[in-house]
């Protein structure tokens, strides 16, 4: 099948009697055994649960895996991915993150006694010259958040599996619809369900997608240990999202081409941070690996006075912290996602009280343009 029919068809078997169209939200805890020694499907809704089961088959088939496991959100995910670590394991992993991810990170698993390296993961060779006896995997986001940074996640594999490593991506900016990292080579693709997948910016998800079975073993185990999987009423709101993922994804993607372009040619606009741009670093690399650009830009502007003022101003978008839904929105990363980010740092990577970050919805552009010009002008 194509993606776009996928999206639609990826699970068929429902197993219900009543051949419903769509999958219905079983929402229940518990499931009563069919006999003594008799094996179930399902027996307790924190193991499997026939909803989640079924959009967890249809995030595997969009990104080409062995297995897809659901999680309550995308930092669940990517906490449980970590378990498959012990002490002393070294990760090297891209400075440019979620200031989530980089939390976790640094304040959690390092004080359980693992350590890593944050580097620029698009020069191969830094990244070649941490590897170390104790490095157990590499970790990237592509593009990046909010730096728009794009990694060759095929020669990133290339390089960790000569080593030993796993190679894990976290592909929520691009999506399976516009970049599949397990074709490229990597071992784990980690989503945040919550924005593209989902896209209606109503509930939180998380994926963990492993390309082998054993590995799919590994992450269910350390999921059903650990419990913070996804609901079957939030289950059925992410397949319903992804039903319409590539229609989404499309008119994002065209928007954000134009809306970048735009804020290019502001003169208060300092500098544009958008992959689609044939003069941005990786942009090649994108060429190579993806078939879109997504729908997410960050610039700074000349000072902190027009940064605020927008943000004050916009009417058409939103001033909120997430991404990747229908509605566009727009953020102030010093302040929200980057905010545990230590201060030197954010400025030295240029994470200032002058850089914005946008999430491109679907609304028309004229629109959106229109709500620029005016909330700059204000």
């Amino acid at each position: 099948m194509e993606f776009e029919t996928l999206c639609l068809h990826a699970d068929n078997n429902k197993k219900d009697e009543w051949g419903t169209l769509t999958m219905p939200v079983c929402q229940s805890a518990t499931f009563v055994h069919k006999g003594v020694g008799v094996q179930s499907d399902y027996s307790y809704s924190r193991l499997s649960n026939p909803t989640r089961a079924h959009l967890e088959n249809t995030v595997a088939r969009l990104e080409g895996g062995a297995a897809a496991v659901a999680f309550s959100s995308g930092m669940a995910a990517i906490t449980t991915v970590m378990k498959l670590f012990k002490q002393k394991a070294h990760i090297i992993a891209s400075e440019d993150l979620y200031g989530g991810s980089l939390r976790l990170f640094r304040n959690v698993n390092t004080v359980e006694g693992m350590s890593f390296d944050f580097v620029d993961t698009c020069d191969i060779a830094c990244v070649k010259s941490l590897i170390n006896e104790n490095t157990k995997a590499i970790y990237c986001e592509t593009p990046s958040n909010p730096l728009m940074q794009v990694s060759d996640v095929a020669q990133l594999a290339s390089l960790a599996h000569k080593n030993g490593l796993l190679l894990i991506v976290d592909n929520t900016f691009l999506t399976p619809y516009f970049q599949r990292p397990l074709d490229l080579g990597a071992d784990i693709v980690i989503h945040s369900g919550t924005k593209y997948l989902g896209g209606h910016n109503d509930t939180l998800a998380g994926f963990a997608v492993a390309k082998t079975p054993e590995l799919a073993e590994k992450i269910v185990y350390y999921a059903k240990t650990i419990g913070a999987c996804l609901a079957p009423w939030d289950s059925f709101l992410i397949e319903r999202g992804i039903k319409t993922l590539p229609l989404r994804m499309d008119r994002i993607n065209a928007n954000a081409k134009i809306i970048a372009e735009w804020l290019r040619g502001r003169k208060e606009v300092k500098k544009v941070y958008y992959i689609g741009f044939e003069d941005h670093a990786g942009y090649k690399v994108t060429k190579k690996q993806a078939s879109g650009f997504g729908g997410m830009i960050s610039f700074e502007v000349e000072s902190k006075a027009l940064a605020e003022n927008v943000l004050k101003n916009i009417k058409v978008f939103q001033y909120a912290e997430s991404l990747g839904g229908v509605e566009s929105l727009i953020t102030y990363p010093m302040l929200q996602t980057h905010a545990d980010v230590p201060v030197d740092e954010r400025e030295r990577r240029g994470i200032n009280d002058r850089f914005l970050r946008i999430s491109v919805g679907i609304e028309n552009i004229k629109d959106l343009i229109e709500d620029l010009e005016q909330a700059f002008k204000a």
